[in-house]
């Protein structure tokens, strides 16, 4: 990224990223309201109980938070987030409804 070789616009999240911090966000750059990055989870089955969630929960925001992953995480440009169930569910939900209005604003169907 700092060869000169090729210049980036913009990083597509809502903040600047760690990897990239002389980048702005497209907001800084003149596109307010985008936000579009790619994420990753761990869902368990419905019906799982509220204690398997926990303890799963529990063990992944520990592996989230060592040196190790962190590390790995930024060698590919990412950073670990590390929610509650809670919080990854009203995360889930927000991005459903946002990717809706934005496949009805383009009028994709489904032949």
């Amino acid at each position: 990224m700092t060869s000169g070789k090729l210049r980036a616009l913009a990083v597509s999240g809502a903040q600047r990223a760690p990897a990239a911090p002389n980048i702005p966000t497209m907001a800084e750059a003149g596109v307010p309201g985008y936000e579009a990055s790619g994420w990753v989870g761990i869902l368990a089955p419905a019906g799982t109980t509220n204690a398997v969630v926990a303890r799963l929960n529990t063990e992944t925001v520990r592996a989230l938070r060592t040196q190790e992953v962190n590390e790995r995480f930024a060698g590919n440009g990412a950073e670990s987030v590390g929610s509650t169930p809670a919080q990854f569910s009203a995360f889930i939900k927000a991005e459903i409804a946002k990717w809706i209005k934005v496949v009805k604003a383009s009028g994709a169907r489904i032949d």
